[in-house]
């Protein structure tokens, strides 16, 4: 059976190959398991919270309308929690789409929220999140509606969390010459690194990637995922290495940032202002293996 639903979650399974499957939980529609050929290919906690009580630490979660914590008070998602609301609510399941490659959707608006949260953020929305599976690939589309009489301004990321056997051994490619931010340090520069590795806490925002450019993640030579981008201009890179994994009561192991890294595309240096009755979309393409792809000047 390609599409299963169950009360909590929904299950894929590629008809081609039995061994592949994406299982995704209803709430914060948060896929928590992606295997290939019976390989898990993302990183999830192991004291997740998977019964609704708190957002998912791993797999993927949905980050809107807000990115982080809304520093400026007069904003109207001043006052909605860290990453706003679309990874701690219920969304509702729409069914299968397309059978090749199998195909779902999910839907979120103002009537799936708390009445706390449709206070905090008293604008009409639709959000269409589809899911598409087939042979070492994963494509996540989420498309945003302002359905109301009022201009709203948001921001939007795929906090994906890849499962990987070493960090040391990691490098993410194709960012050189790239603006960033630096979120441990507060400032912006230009990453000069022909390929960025890990041996500390990271937590860095690259600004407006040509959406040419595919992000890689590669293990001693060999790539482990390709990243491709629509409509997402930015992308997070994180691992939060030992101090930071250690204050987190929900990421276990406390040694589990070996095994993870956090590639994650969105718009999020700026927010997007989507006027009444119009439509944004952004998509993330993940493919696995095939050849190391040098799109920047490295000489």
């Amino acid at each position: 059976m390609p599409v299963e639903e169950l009360e909590d979650k929904v299950i894929l399974t590629n008809p081609q190959d039995s061994s592949s499957k994406v299982t995704i939980l209803k709430y914060g529609a948060t896929i928590i398991s992606w295997e290939n050929k019976a390989e898990e290919k993302l990183w999830l906690s192991k004291a997740a919270k998977l019964d609704g009580s708190k957002p998912v630490r791993g797999g993927i979660p949905l980050v809107f309308p807000i990115f982080g914590k809304q520093k400026n008070p007069e904003h109207p998602t001043s006052k909605l929690p860290q990453h706003g609301f679309a990874r701690n609510n219920e969304w509702e399941f729409l069914g299968q789409t397309n059978e090749s490659p199998v195909t779902v959707q999910f839907g979120l608006g103002p009537e799936n929220l708390s009445e706390e949260t449709r206070s905090l953020w008293p604008f009409n929305f639709t959000l269409i999140y589809t899911i598409s599976l087939k042979e070492d690939k994963l494509t996540t589309k989420i498309e945003v509606e302002n359905s109301g009489r009022k201009e709203f301004e948001f921001n939007w990321l795929f906090h994906t969390y890849y499962k990987i056997q070493d960090i040391t051994d990691i490098l993410v490619s194709n960012l050189i010459d790239q603006n960033c931010y630096d979120q441990l340090i507060g400032e912006s520069y230009i990453e000069k690194a022909p390929a960025i590795s890990f041996h500390e806490e990271f937590d860095r925002i690259y600004k407006n990637i040509n959406s040419s450019k595919i992000i890689q993640i590669i293990d001693k030579g060999k790539v482990l995922y390709n990243l491709k981008r629509n409509n997402l201009p930015d992308s997070v890179v994180w691992n939060p290495w030992i101090k930071k994994s250690e204050g987190m009561n929900d990421f276990e192991p406390k040694s589990g940032y070996e095994n993870m890294i956090c590639v994650e595309p969105g718009h999020v240096n700026s927010m997007v202002l989507l006027p009444p009755g119009e439509k944004w979309f952004g998509e993330q393409e993940i493919s696995i293996g095939g050849e190391i792809k040098v799109q920047s000047n490295i000489y």
